[in-house]
């Protein structure tokens, strides 16, 4: 998903600040110990953790556009770039299972057992069917026609969960355990393979992958006019920042009858994020690709072209540590990032600034580590 064609420092430095942001949310210290801004909504409503995977979907949706534009002048090209996007699409997949599988620790591990009950669902994988399924489109449909599936998406999506009975329930509704898009992935995946945190519901689910693919085309048509070489970069600005402006009030409307809400991607949810990431984005276009203000773009752009390879291996690094076993003055034993965490941060902040500040120590060390590959020209593409 990495741009090659008229790269965008802008688009770099969004999907690097979008990673960045990810990584500290998803590794506070004690998650007994969040700033409310740092946390997901309860059900209705958006924090500004809310908005970081639907951006990261909006980008991928930008970078297609970038990436393979050529490729969509040239039918002959289109079956195996197709292809190539599956085995992409396919290979984030496989990530994120594998990270639902691995251990957090060795000893009683039964990989038969992990396989019965792994979490199919998940960032990665969603991020693999969106980036697929968004470059199909995006390769075969014309940008009115795709403008057009994005309103048919939304609208059967509201359609879907607004109105269609619900099976054992027998009638339509919007609460986690009840709503048809709950019921569809406990038949189709049953509870053994959904989010281990509730069983019964998945916030990547299923059926609410469809909305999510309508946040990538957002993205993709945001990246076409982006593109255009035949209008000048001041009316690029005002278009998309009308164009959020416009999409984050209709979200905001629709809200009224189909509540903004995260974990269900409704339809409202899509208009208002696609929005805001519209909005950020031609904000950045105009400060760092028109005006040339870019030092301060450099720590984000080194998060940024390896996004997904320091986002997978967040995932996978703590759970290594805490393998490591140390033991404390009690005669106890604790994982190594554990006793980090309890030895430096807690003895010397309060409970919740100990837990952001371990956060924020989390997100730097992959820094330094992301600005050395940078440095050697090390991009790990996925």
């Amino acid at each position: 998903m990495e741009l090659k064609p008229q790269r965008l420092l802008s688009l770099d430095f969004f999907r690097g600040l979008t990673v960045a942001t990810m990584i500290l949310v998803n590794n506070p210290g004690s998650w007994g110990h969040i700033y409310a801004p740092l946390e997901h909504a309860e059900w209705n409503g958006c924090t500004p953790t809310d908005l970081v995977f639907p951006f990261f979907l909006f980008i991928v949706g930008v970078s297609i556009a970038y990436a393979m534009g050529s490729k969509k002048l040239d039918p002959s090209s289109h079956n195996k770039t197709i292809l190539k996007a599956l085995k992409r699409g396919l290979i984030l997949f496989g990530l994120g299972i594998f990270l639902s599988i691995f251990p957090r620790k060795f000893s009683d591990f039964d990989f038969i057992e992990a396989i019965k009950h792994v979490r199919i669902p998940g960032v990665l994988q969603r991020i693999g069917v969106v980036f697929f399924i968004s470059s199909v489109l995006f390769l075969k449909l014309s940008e009115k026609n795709i403008f057009r599936a994005i309103i048919i998406i939304l609208i059967t999506y509201w359609a879907l969960m607004m109105f269609v009975p619900v099976p054992e329930v027998g009638y339509a509704n919007l609460e986690k355990e009840t709503n048809l898009g709950a019921w569809l992935d406990r038949t189709i995946l049953t509870e053994a393979h959904l989010w281990k945190s509730a069983k019964t519901w998945d916030p990547e689910g299923i059926l609410s992958t469809l909305p999510a693919i309508a946040t990538g085309l957002f993205g993709v048509l945001v990246g076409v006019y982006l593109k255009r070489k035949d209008v000048e970069p001041a009316k690029k600005i005002a278009w998309l920042f009308s164009v959020g402006t416009v999409s984050v009030l209709a979200g905001l409307l629709w809200d009224l009858e189909f509540p903004i809400n995260k974990a269900l991607w409704t339809s409202s949810y899509v208009l208002y994020t696609g929005g805001l990431a519209t909005i950020v984005l031609s904000l950045s276009y105009w400060i760092i690709d028109i005006n040339n203000y870019n030092r301060f773009t450099k720590p984000f752009v080194v998060y940024g072209v390896n996004a997904i390879t320091v986002f997978f291996v967040s995932g996978l690094m703590p759970r290594l540590l805490n393998m490591i076993k140390i033991k404390q003055s009690n005669g106890d034993e604790t994982g190594a990032l554990s006793w980090f965490y309890q030895t430096f941060f807690p003895p010397y902040f309060s409970p919740i600034n100990a837990s952001l500040a371990y956060a924020i120590t989390f997100v730097l060390f992959f820094y330094v580590i992301l600005w050395i590959m940078y440095k050697k020209n090390i991009i790990i593409k996925v």
